[in-house]
């Protein structure tokens, strides 16, 4: 995949503004929603609380990361149906082979669902074995005002518009950056049939060579 010319955002965070046009956009939104028909989005839950999340989500990949009473964890099975999750799209492996140039593949492609007032408040995606890995996301559907700063809660941060077909990489330095989303600006896009915003974020989760 060839990717446009990408904007560093900080040390260890780059931007490629419409990596994804228009065609390329609902051809990998198909492909998501053919996959999601097997792997139906669903309410994660706090740890401890049980209070369901706002966003709603599913996985693609070999693991698929999980949240509920007793925690965040990994899981090679979706939560309610038992069932191994989706394979992550072909053109989703070919992107991060070009973003991130790492030889070992994502086992994980979290696939998060914000409408409404849904949101995503500050956090770390620390998770994982594989630190030394970047984490990559790719935004489809109505624009997010996503956050993001330092490894400590209590930094500084930038605020950044993520379109429909952005994509943006965390690594290095910023691999463990908190971040978040603020609001979904509802009505930017018209990819999504009922609106809303999804962001589809590639990880890999097992330690590499």
């Amino acid at each position: 995949m060839n990717l446009p010319h990408g904007i560093r955002i900080a040390d260890g965070v780059t931007l490629w503004p419409q990596a994804f046009d228009a065609k390329a956009q609902a051809a990998l939104m198909g492909d998501v929603f053919a996959r999601v028909e097997t792997a139906p989005f669903y309410k994660p839950l706090m740890p401890g609380s049980g209070k369901p999340f706002s966003v709603e989500e599913t996985n693609f990949g070999t693991l698929g990361w999980i949240s509920d009473r007793t925690g965040y964890r990994y899981e090679a099975l979706h939560p309610a149906t038992k069932k191994p999750w989706p394979d992550i799209p072909d053109v989703l492996r070919d992107l991060w082979a070009a973003a991130t140039r790492q030889i070992a593949p994502p086992e994980c492609c979290l696939v998060n669902l914000y409408r409404g007032p849904a949101r995503m408040g500050l956090h770390q995606d620390k998770d994982e074995a594989a630190l030394n890995v970047p984490v990559l996301s790719v935004s489809l559907g109505d624009t997010a005002l996503f956050r993001i700063g330092g490894t400590s809660r209590r930094g500084a941060t930038q605020s950044l518009k993520l379109a429909s077909g952005d994509v943006l990489a965390f690594g290095g330095p910023a691999r463990l950056a908190y971040h978040g989303v603020d609001r979904v600006l509802a009505g930017t896009s018209r990819l999504i049939s009922g609106g809303g915003r999804i962001n589809l974020t590639l990880r890999r989760v097992t330690p590499t060579k």
